[in-house]
């Protein structure tokens, strides 16, 4: 069969291959984003509450009714940005919401400027639609926009922009100031703005997350993604919903319905009563904070040189005092000889810029990361 492939530079991803390196060495994972703890009991029992009283059909395409009106309120209390619940779809995942997103929005020719390193999901499906990818490189150790030299980038062609708050890998987040900068770059045109702000309630030191939705004008423009997985250690259940105002939610869901059409009607059910509770969300800055400081703690005096983590899962470490090898051979060798996996921050770049630094995730039990550190000591 003459198969001529879609996305023919789409290979297995890197976490894949370190997961599978984890798994063959006996290597502590720290490559994968994703808690090796589990979610609130509460949470579970919920879900079995509610498949036992037979919501175990079909929800609505856009999402159940209260689930989406139990997050417009968790927006208007913590964003204080004021969304209808008929702008907020339910998804299977944020990824699956990032996917229908581009979709619904590109076309042939259109351009979508990224801000790389980038989550890897995002350029694919850009190229599957065909459009072109143009990309704003941050350089070490500061990996701050300059807006300026951003604005190049656009042209007449510029079609969507996608944004990451807090940004995977880097653990960085955006400011006020730097919303207000890319308002005024999109003000006046029809550029749209995707906003994955799926690490939202994990910001640290005391920061406040910026979400477009508290931006009046980005806001009218903008797809804002987020994560149940990520908020309440759900990944595998891939929770998620986009919030959008009602053309781009209603181009949104015409991908959305022939592409899941509607998502686990138990777990909306139990999410959208697990949502009343505000500490279930409000307390994890802390929470995950503490794991960041303790890993931060525990590799100092090593020649791994943390860089500054304001949010995320994620902490990144400069390891150019140790080697000097590319950073996708230093990950490789560091599972196989020191028994800690890790993901090489090249892979975000379309040019596969090397800047020796890895990214180490540290949503892991206290046991986990002690482990790791034990193991980091000795490198």
């Amino acid at each position: 069969m003459n198969l001529s492939s879609k996305l023919p530079r789409v290979g297995t991803t890197i976490f894949t291959v370190m997961s599978q390196l984890a798994n063959e060495v006996g290597a502590v994972n720290l490559s994968q984003g994703f808690p090796d703890f589990d979610c609130d009991p509460v949470l579970k029992d919920l879900v079995t509450k509610y498949m036992g009283e037979a919501k175990n059909q079909y929800s609505p395409m856009p999402g159940l009714p209260a689930l989406r009106e139990a997050i417009a309120t968790k927006i208007k209390k913590t964003r204080g940005a004021l969304v209808h619940p008929d702008d907020i779809t339910v998804t299977a995942g944020g990824t699956q919401a990032l996917y229908c997103a581009i979709s619904s929005v590109v076309r042939a020719g259109d351009e979508v400027i990224l801000i790389e390193p980038a989550y890897d999901s995002y350029k694919p499906v850009v190229e599957l639609h065909g459009g072109n990818v143009r990309t704003y490189e941050l350089s070490a150790p500061d990996f701050q926009v300059d807006w300026n030299s951003f604005s190049r980038l656009i042209t007449h062609k510029t079609r969507l922009i996608i944004i990451n708050n807090p940004h995977n890998p880097l653990g960085k987040t955006l400011s006020r100031d730097d919303l207000e900068a890319l308002n005024k770059l999109v003000s006046g045109t029809d550029i749209m703005i995707l906003s994955d702000e799926v690490y939202e309630h994990i910001v640290f030191d005391g920061k406040e997350h910026h979400s477009v939705l508290s931006h009046p004008e980005l806001k009218e423009r903008s797809f804002a993604v987020f994560s149940f997985g990520k908020t309440f250690h759900i990944t595998g259940w891939k929770m998620g919903y986009c919030v959008a105002p009602e053309p781009m939610t209603r181009e949104f869901r015409k991908v959305h319905q022939f592409n899941v059409f509607a998502v686990n009607t138990p777990a909306q059910f139990a999410l959208a009563e697990y949502l009343k509770t505000e500490s279930n969300y409000l307390g994890l800055p802390e929470f995950f904070q503490a794991k960041r400081d303790y890993l931060q703690e525990g590799l100092q005096g090593t020649r791994l040189k943390p860089i500054s983590s304001e949010g995320s899962y994620f902490q990144l470490y400069d390891y150019s005092a140790i080697a000097d090898e590319a950073d996708t051979e230093f990950a490789k060798r560091m599972t196989r000889e020191y028994g800690v996996a890790a993901i090489p921050v090249s892979v975000f770049y379309s040019s596969g810029k090397d800047e020796k630094v890895i990214r180490l995730c540290f949503a892991k039990k206290e046991e986990t990361l002690g482990k790791a550190i034990k193991l980091l000591k000795e490198m």
